[in-house]
């Protein structure tokens, strides 16, 4: 059966969400979001410190109040007035919001790791007590054995809500998140199974997230990856701390948040898997000042489009046998504007580019933009060739606006690549191609899969031309005689009440 990634099996998270959308008030999305998700992560770390305390305490040995003991596992150091009882015995004081703040200081100052990163802003006047009261009481109550795994539990009710603050936030929200199933496509293609994994604007940690995942599903061990980041929005880079951390996945994100292009966290870096969904289209991006950057190898970018500057920031930053899988908006397949056009012909005769696949509209909540998944490659199996998906028709309405990749659509295209490597793909009309760059090169270097994939072929229904046409033309026949008698109708009906057509 058909399994949509995003939105199968949300029970608890929605009762979490639904609560927690109740102390919104007055405030933004923006900003009850950092409200929200730090209750879940305050939540999480308490419960983690809690069963490591009780363990020491059972060894009767003395140490549960050594940091050491809880550092050694990875895992975070919670105050004794930091401690959820504290949070939950104030609940339904006019002081919750006092001693939540004073909970995320002294977490910090415990634990270097979080330091300057936690929401500090309960105690402000604009956030209704008694309903922050409510869903302190909702996470005190939670029976994590009904609901499965603390950190799990609370690592899908993270993500859960990140997806609803992008529903609710609209065109902001792609500074912090990708959908789920387009992450997971990304993921399932480029396997990455170990190695240096990068997302130079990783928004909220949504690739690594998912990276984590797959390794986990595939009985890999996590540990075989490093994590590394960078966001530019200090409040979407604190929240990937947060979202990490829940996960149990360590990551350096950088000493802070940074522009990407000015301030590379990670310049000498070179990564066996790059995972990205950078701004689209992103224009005045300083492009004046970085004239002769070393990373402008296959031509320098234009100003009013950052396109080709991620995407030669990623190929700079990639190891000799690495891989890149990224989401591009449509026009970086075929622009000729500010040069772009030479620079993605560069980049193709540098035989990089593996496979193209066009993605079906509506799987954003924040822009109508068509998208396409680009992966590039140092080390491709099938040197002098590019694969190329047409997934337009793919996914499922999952809302009026909105469209979800089911798991068996991620499972097909992953295949269809896997096939491709192996030497063993076939054509197939309307949804896969294989083209040699002299292929691309007649098309203008232009990467629009439709150019060749072409279109699917109908199926032959069995009946034959002249019947078919004989009976259209019948059925035609009959609308129009309907027509001519509701037309009629109308006329009689208007005239009745004194009024002639």
């Amino acid at each position: 059966m058909a399994k949509t990634n995003n939105t199968a099996d949300i029970g608890f998270e929605k009762e979490i969400w639904k609560a927690a959308d109740l102390l919104r008030g007055n405030l933004d999305a923006s900003e009850y979001k950092s409200v929200v998700l730090g209750l879940i992560f305050l939540k999480y770390i308490s419960d983690r410190f809690e069963v490591k305390y009780n363990e020491l305490v059972d060894e009767g040995d003395g140490f549960e109040e050594d940091i050491d003991e809880y550092t050694a596992e990875n895992i975070f150091f919670v105050p004794q007035d930091a401690r959820w009882a504290v949070v939950a015995e104030a609940a339904h004081t006019p002081e919750i919001g006092t001693v939540i703040d004073n909970a995320m200081r002294l977490i910090e100052k415990e634990n270097p790791r979080l330091k300057g990163i936690l929401p500090k802003n309960f105690a402000r006047p604009e956030l209704d007590k008694r309903r922050l009261g409510d869903v302190v009481d909702l996470f005190t109550n939670i029976r994590m054995k009904e609901h499965g795994d603390s950190k799990d539990i609370l690592g899908r009710t993270y993500e859960y809500c990140l997806s609803k603050f992008a529903e609710a936030e609209g065109k902001l929200a792609g500074e912090f998140y990708t959908p789920a199933c387009i992450v997971s496509t990304l993921v399932e293609v480029l396997q990455p199974y170990s190695g240096r994994v990068y997302d130079p604007c990783c928004g909220s940690g949504g690739m690594f997230v998912q990276s984590a995942k797959f390794i986990e599903r595939h009985q890999g061990n996590i540990n075989n990856i490093s994590v590394f980041g960078q966001d530019s929005n200090p409040t979407t880079w604190k929240m990937a701390q947060m979202n990490l951390a829940i996960r149990g996945i360590e990551a350096d994100l950088g000493k802070f948040a940074a522009d990407t292009f000015f301030s590379d966290q990670h310049p000498t870096l070179k990564a066996d898997y790059i995972l990205a969904n950078p701004p689209f289209n992103l224009s005045d991006w300083g492009a004046d000042k970085l004239q002769d950057d070393v990373r402008w190898k296959y031509g320098i970018p234009p100003s009013g489009n950052a396109n080709f500057a991620w995407i030669q920031h990623m190929i700079h930053h990639l190891s000799p046998g690495g891989h890149i899988g990224m989401v591009l908006a449509n026009g970086a397949l075929s622009s000729q504007s500010g040069g772009e056009g030479t620079i993605r012909e560069n980049i193709i005769k540098a035989d990089l580019v593996e496979c193209i696949v066009a993605m079906p509209s509506q799987l954003f909540y924040t822009t109508g933009i068509p998208v396409s998944l680009w992966f590039l490659s140092r080390n491709k199996k099938q040197t002098g060739k590019i694969l190329f998906i047409d997934a337009r028709q793919m996914g499922t309405m999952v809302t009026r606006k909105l469209r979800e990749l089911t798991e068996e659509d991620i499972l097909r295209i992953a295949k269809t690549f896997n096939d491709f490597q192996a030497g063993t793909l076939e054509d197939e009309k309307g949804y896969c191609a294989v083209a040699t760059l002299d292929d691309v090169a007649k098309q203008d270097y232009i990467l629009t899969p439709g150019r060749y994939v072409g279109i699917a072929e109908a199926e032959d229904d069995g009946e034959p031309f002249q019947e078919k046409m004989e009976r259209l033309t019948s059925e035609l026949s009959e609308m129009f005689e309907k027509s001519h008698q509701l037309e009629e109708e109308i006329r009689k009906q208007l005239g009745s009440i004194g009024f002639r057509i």
